[in-house]
């Protein structure tokens, strides 16, 4: 006779269950006994009402597992994952399984049976049932069927069991960062007409879940971005809150740790990584297929953007959420517009609402765990957002230095070329290159103007189309390049009532005017900045302030 395992507690009934407490105490003492006596052997099958056939299955059954689960009372009928179709029958299923549930486009069971009772008829087979052909389906594991359709990734993702994600004891212990595009269309501040959704970055303090900056615009992540977004959240950011008249607190700040980040190409760039090696930040990225590593910062963005849901404009979450809800036609709120109410929103309700996690609110929680005198602020704030920009290598000559076919020159740059002259950083702000910034080999920075100041400030994306467009005429010098883009504004201009795109391009320049008015143009600081050739210093308006980030207290 077959034995079988005992069954699982969670199957056996609360009858069965005393039924068999009441056999184990009859028939232990038969079981852990060396012989068995047939007096023994009628005594219990009269106390159990039994037969001594059944007494002896059940001894037996004891000795193999000796448990209460093992006397439980066998259901009748065949064994779970018992088969009683024909072998040819059996085959057909597997096959056309094998062919439709694994490996082609998701079937439906109507489509499974039609395949199934079509390939049995043919070879002269008795077609099975819906429910033998389901029970079949069922039994391929979950494991196999997600393998098949959407291969080991997905399985992994799916079904591999997870250890606990990030964990941080202090306030800047951990940050994090991340983008997503905002569920919400925009208008523009002039024309109100539609503009499209815009990019946000935040940056998350996974200990107290604090907001510790953020950066809002319309050009999609980059490295400079990033760089934007950690000078936000190190640096105070009180003038910005009295420029944009919040009457609200945000005392984040503080150099963190370690920055945690997907495997984004913006966060693999030179100049964050080099950014974050030189103010002695660790750098550390999500292991592939681990979603769990970020899970902290994710929840926010999905709790941020369930708050934007309630706004006019919103385009949901997806489709199925939107329903017939015209987003375009109900979008009414401006770049500002919205940002102003994003900020009042991280300030207000998100960093003073209790956190399920925390059991108090953020702001509670980082006031009550962050000592002021323990923060790490930057030696030189007024330089740390231009640690974090791109940066190309190049040769200092007499003339200056060439970057993306312009042509930059500045009396403080003198003293390189009296030395013989130096390959070094060059750096630049994608948003506005009117000017370059030279990093010296003391770390100071020279700011470099365009050797030609009657210039146009112009942002990189303008560039890089004017000189793709150029290229194919073979002609893409520098006045060629001001000029393509000079005709690029005025179409553009022209264009904007009559295309959302063109809108969007017009904003993203204004923005980035905006953005880069006084952040990198004015600082304090005459001697790492600035020439001391006042015949070519060019005054640049700006009280020193970004969208959303603030450089000079």
């Amino acid at each position: 006779m077959i034995r079988t395992k005992p069954r699982s507690l969670n199957s056996i009934s609360s009858a069965d269950w005393a039924e068999a407490v009441r056999r184990e105490g009859v028939i232990r003492p038969l079981a852990e006994g060396t012989k068995i006596g047939r007096a023994a052997v009628l005594v219990a099958a009269k106390q159990l009402n039994l037969s001594t056939v059944r007494v002896y299955e059940l001894i037996q059954d004891f000795r193999e597992s000796p448990v209460a689960a093992s006397l439980a009372r066998k259901k009748s009928g065949s064994a779970r994952g018992h088969r009683r179709l024909d072998g040819g029958v059996e085959a057909v299923i597997e096959s056309v399984i094998d062919k439709l549930v694994l490996k082609g486009e998701p079937t439906t069971m109507r489509r499974l049976l039609y395949h199934i009772r079509r390939d049995c008829s043919a070879v002269g087979l008795k077609p099975p049932s819906a429910t033998a052909v389901q029970a079949r389906v069922s039994a391929r594991s979950l494991r196999e069927r997600m393998k098949a359709r959407h291969g080991l990734d997905a399985v992994n993702n799916r079904l591999r069991q997870v250890k606990t994600g990030l964990r941080a004891t202090r306030p800047l212990q951990i940050v994090q960062i991340d983008h997503t595009k905002v569920d919400i269309i925009l208008v523009d501040d002039v024309t109100r007409a539609c503009i499209g959704r815009p990019w946000l970055t935040v940056v998350l303090d996974v200990c107290t879940r604090m907001v510790l900056g953020f950066v809002l615009g319309l050009d999609a992540p980059s490295a400079s971005i990033v760089g934007l977004a950690v000078t936000h959240a190190v640096l105070p950011k009180t003038k910005q809150l009295e420029r944009m008249d919040v009457g609200l607190t945000w005392p984040a700040q503080g150099l963190p740790e370690i920055i945690h980040v997907d495997n984004a190409r913006e966060f693999h760039s030179r100049a964050f990584e080099r950014g974050c090696q030189q103010h002695g930040i660790k750098l550390e990225y999500r292991p592939r297929g681990r979603p769990n590593f970020g899970g902290h910062i994710e929840r926010l963005m999905g709790t941020l953007m369930g708050r934007i849901h309630a706004l006019p404009g919103t385009t949901f979450s997806n489709v199925a959420s939107r329903g017939d809800y015209q987003s375009e036609k109900r979008a009414v709120l401006s770049f500002h517009e919205f940002e102003r109410i994003f900020l009042f929103e991280i300030l207000g309700p998100y960093q003073n609402e209790v956190h399920s996690a925390l059991g108090s609110s953020p702001l509670a929680h980082w006031d009550a765990n962050v000592s002021q005198s323990s923060l790490r602020l930057p030696a030189d704030p007024n330089a740390f957002l231009l640690d974090f920009l791109p940066f190309e290598e190049r040769v200092v000559r007499r003339d200056g230095v060439r970057l993306f076919n312009i042509q930059y020159q500045d009396g403080g740059l003198a003293h390189v070329v009296e030395g013989g002259g130096a390959k070094l950083r060059v750096k630049y702000d994608p948003r506005d290159l009117s000017a370059v910034f030279v990093e010296l080999e003391t770390g100071d920075h020279v700011r470099v103007p365009y050797a030609d100041v009657g210039r146009p400030p112009i942002t990189l994306w303008e560039h890089s189309l004017a000189t793709k467009n150029l290229r194919t005429m073979g002609r893409a010098n520098e006045h060629a390049i001001f000029t393509a883009i000079e005709e690029q504004r005025r179409v553009l201009s022209e264009a904007q009532k009559r295309s959302k795109q063109a809108r969007r391009l017009t904003v993203r320049k204004r923005l980035a005017a905006e953005q880069t008015e006084g952040a990198l143009n004015e600082t304090p600081r005459q001697d790492a900045f600035q020439s001391d050739d006042s015949e070519n210093e060019v005054p640049m308006p700006g009280d020193g302030t970004v969208s959303g980030v603030e450089f000079w207290e």
